[in-house]
């Protein structure tokens, strides 16, 4: 029998303990019920052995008797679960999330404002400042924000009455159609009684609340979530501190004196233990595991902030957890399976994460585009429309197209050798044109040669991996089926066009030096009859490679595609033979030069000299290891990968290096075999520089700023009223509306002398004098210039006036519920910050 103590609260407390302090094990015939799953615990229940049977207990998050859990609703309370904005209940458990301009906190309950300013500056064209919940954008002095709240308008002497007054509006100055202007407020604010004020609200960015706002009269007023205290701005909440308890001295000395009254043992209550209980000989002794430590009472667990010490081992981010942490890791990097390193992740190596190049760096990327193309957004790339900028500097018509643009001159004209000027085209025409490309073909007995010899506009495009394209000339634009077959037409030449398709077995997309021997010039006057000749305007050779059928390392197939345009002079036209005649044996004439071209490419004898340069086509290069990757046209190997050679040099194949273009050459694209010549003999014999890039580094040229009858020295500087941005040019742009320059020699129409001056967003109208915002889907990042851009590819922007390229995006077309086919728009985020749901704007 137990021993009974006198006092009855003493009984009462050692009564539930009368068991030996050593209870014996459970009989070999005890079963686990939990063990082996016959207990009636319901599923969010977890089972409990004891020694005489077992024990339900249900979940965390969950209430009931064990055999029966319902989940708990951690919103439903008059604390709304602890979370300061929002609160959404699911099983088990609760999330905590944040209105718009508001990030949830690492405890996952508050929340913090987020800085929209600290990306692309908010979107602002000057000044962005960071609000609660929102952002504003402001101007600089002399400028007033748009009606789009993001770009600024300077303010002018003359012109719209919201451009030249003191409104007085908070906000927006809006234009009535008969005159006058009134005042209007952003989103999230009410007009004033006296018109122009705007009062805040909550629907602004929370009424710059950081917890809790509420519209009074007077405006909002912001609270604080129980367990914060206002800060001193009245918007702001910091936590509070708990206050030390003096009882915990007494209560715990009063918690010693109850253990040595009362005998404790694991089976009552756990022995009072939070986690695990292991009766011994003076007592029940408490432990807990790992993540946890032992406090002072010796019954409760604490948990161990690993992230205090040494961050936890983690490289980046340490976030602790009960009974344990996790390491997480900045953007552009990832967790490596010890859950705590973290190693960069290389964005390019995922399919499709730039349009065109992209360039890895540590945590982040970045992408570049081709030639001709501009980046939007991140990872895109549009062409640019050069037309759209000064009409692409051409002096009649320019025709935009995929990566470039083309100048073409009005009839009776042709192009200068700048490409942008026109020039009249004589009454009497010489009597031999030298055109830009001559292919000669030689045959002797069974062996056919052909040479291909370009004179100027010569560009070669490198491609990917055993591929290269060739380009002599421009392309003739088609004409009209109906004057293509007037034989009465008065145009004096119209183009035949032809395009094969060559198959070199065993051959590759290779450029190289020629071998070529010297008596092939020489054939020309003792084979005369068994010489073929051909002029043409344009020429385009694309070449490329593929491995042949079967297995690994077998020859590669080289498909060389050419292209091939030839002007036909009305004036060849006579009584005996028609236009169409004419035509006819022009065209017989290209296919029998195509046999012999054919047969000169299948045994690799086919030759170019583009700008001085012998070359092979298609030719195997006996130096290319084959263990080893070839790199493309134009291109060399630097640590191990494919880089192309600069503008200002090109590819040597004899040295297998980039070069600098010699004296009276340049070269202004990157990748290429053979460097421009410069136009005149001038040129060619005073120039010193090596490595010229651009065609107004050539000694003779005209420089921006002046000109002359043919783009060469001497030179007239631009007369008042007129500029010229480029070098080379045979005449000025006027500025327009009889606007004169501030000197001669202008190179930009911003040196024109406007009533005006246009800040960036805006094009200046020269009929009206006053500036125009840039509609949509064009920019313009400059201060006072004439025309706005057109957003490369198909993107468009937001709003007008926009001012730079970033605000260009991508439209999206998706399908209504009624299965009509609706345009949607990127809303652009206003200071008032429109909730996420209103964050679209549909159009039928």
């Amino acid at each position: 029998m137990c021993s009974l103590g006198a006092d009855l609260w003493i009984f009462l407390l050692l009564l539930p303990a009368c068991a030996p302090a050593h209870p014996a094990a459970r009989p070999p015939a005890g079963v686990d019920e939990c063990a082996e799953g016959i207990d009636n615990c319901h599923a969010d229940a977890i089972c409990q052995d004891t020694p005489s049977s077992f024990k339900c207990i249900c979940k965390t998050g969950f209430k009931g008797e064990g055999t029966d859990c319902e989940d708990i609703d951690e919103c439903d309370n008059e604390f709304n679960g602890d979370c300061v904005h929002e609160c959404a209940n699911i099983s088990g458990n609760y999330r905590c999330t944040c209105y718009d301009g508001f990030k949830l906190a690492h405890d996952g309950h508050n929340c913090l404002d987020v800085d929209e300013c600290s990306h692309n500056n908010g979107g602002c064209q000057h000044t962005c400042v960071n609000t609660m919940g929102s952002y504003e954008c402001r101007c600089k002095e002399g400028f007033f924000l748009s009606d789009n709240q993001h770009t600024c308008i300077h303010r002018s002497e003359e012109g719209l009455s919201c451009m030249n007054k003191d409104h007085g509006c908070a906000h927006i100055c809006r234009e009535s159609p008969r005159g006058g202007a009134s005042c209007d407020c952003r989103p999230g604010f009410e007009l004033a009684k006296n018109q122009r004020h705007c009062i805040l609200t909550c629907n602004h960015g929370n009424g710059g609340c950081q917890h809790t706002c509420n519209d009074t009269d007077s405006g909002p007023v912001c609270s604080c979530h129980p367990k914060y205290t206002m800060h001193s701005n009245g918007k702001s909440c910091i936590e509070k501190e708990e206050p030390e308890s003096n009882s915990t001295a007494a209560s715990d000395m009063d918690k010693r004196v109850k253990r040595r009254l009362v005998m404790e043992t694991c089976a009552v209550n756990n022995g009072g233990c939070d986690r695990t209980c292991r009766d011994t000989s003076t007592g029940v002794r408490c432990s807990c595991p790992v993540g946890f430590t032992l406090q002072f009472d010796g019954k409760t667990c604490k948990d161990i902030d690993e992230c205090q010490n040494s961050n936890g081992g983690c490289d980046h981010f340490c976030r602790n957890t009960v009974g344990s942490f996790d390491c997480s890791c900045k953007m552009g990097f990832k967790l490596l399976t010890d859950e705590k390193s973290c190693q960069d992740v290389d964005e390019c190596s995922f399919e499709r994460t730039c349009d065109h190049t992209c360039i890895n760096y540590p945590g982040s990327f970045a992408c570049t585009c081709d030639k001709g193309y501009t980046l939007y957004g991140i990872t895109h790339c549009g062409d640019i429309n050069e037309c759209s900028i000064n009409n692409g500097g051409c002096q009649h018509a320019c025709v935009n197209t995929v990566g470039s643009y083309l100048c073409q001159c009005h009839p009776r004209y042709k192009l200068h050798w700048n490409n942008r000027d026109c020039v009249e085209v004589e009454s009497a025409p010489p009597a031999f044109v030298s055109p830009k490309a001559i292919l000669r073909c030689v045959k002797n007995g069974g062996n056919e040669r052909c040479f291909l010899s370009c004179q100027s506009d010569v560009h070669s495009v490198p491609g990917l991996h055993d591929a290269f394209s060739l380009t002599c000339g421009s392309p003739v634009p088609l004409r009209s089926q109906n004057g293509r077959n007037n034989e009465s037409l008065n145009a004096d030449v119209a183009t035949v066009r032809t395009s094969t398709t060559f198959k070199v077995t065993e051959g590759t997309c290779r450029v190289r030096r020629s071998d070529l021997n010297q008596d092939f010039s020489q054939q020309k006057g003792s084979e005369k009859h068994n010489v073929l000749y051909e002029r043409f305007c344009f020429v385009n050779i694309t070449c490329r490679s593929r491995a042949g059928a079967g297995q690994k390392g077998a020859a590669k197939e080289t498909f060389l595609t050419a292209e091939f345009e030839a002007e036909l002079n009305y004036k060849e036209v006579t009584d005996s033979c028609s236009f169409t005649c004419a035509r006819r044996k022009a065209e017989k004439r290209m296919r029998k030069t195509f046999r012999t071209l054919r047969k000169a490419i299948s045994k690799q004898q086919f030759h170019a000299r583009l700008s001085g340069k012998e070359l092979d086509v298609g030719k195997k290069s006996s130096r290319q290891s084959d263990s080893q990757e070839m790199c493309g046209t134009g291109q060399v190997r630097v640590d191990g990968k494919c880089v192309s050679c600069q503008a200002g040099t090109y590819y040597d194949g004899d040295k297998e290096q980039c070069v600098l273009c010699p004296n009276g050459t340049y070269q202004t694209e990157e990748g290429q075999i053979t460097c421009e010549t410069c136009p005149g003999p001038e040129t060619r014999e005073n120039q010193r520089t090596a490595g010229a890039r651009y065609i107004t580094e050539c000694v003779g040229v005209c420089p921006p700023g002046e000109f002359s009858a043919d783009g060469f020295r001497p030179c007239d500087s631009c007369p008042l009223g007129t500029y010229q941005p480029d070098g080379g040019r045979t005449s000025c742009f006027p500025c327009g509306g009889n606007l004169i320059t501030k000197h001669p020699g202008s190179t930009s129409f911003q040196e024109c002398e406007t009533r005006v001056q246009c800040s960036p967003g805006h094009s200046y109208n020269t009929t009206t004098h006053r500036c125009v915002r840039c509609p949509v889907g064009t920019y313009q990042p400059e201060f006072g210039q004439n025309y706005c851009v057109s957003c490369p590819g198909n993107t468009s922007t937001d709003f007008d006036g926009s001012t730079n390229v970033t605000q260009c995006k991508s439209e999206q077309a998706v399908w209504g519920g009624t299965g009509r086919l609706h345009r949607v728009h990127r809303i652009p985020q206003l200071p008032g910050k429109l909730p996420g749901k209103h964050g679209m704007h549909v159009e039928h």
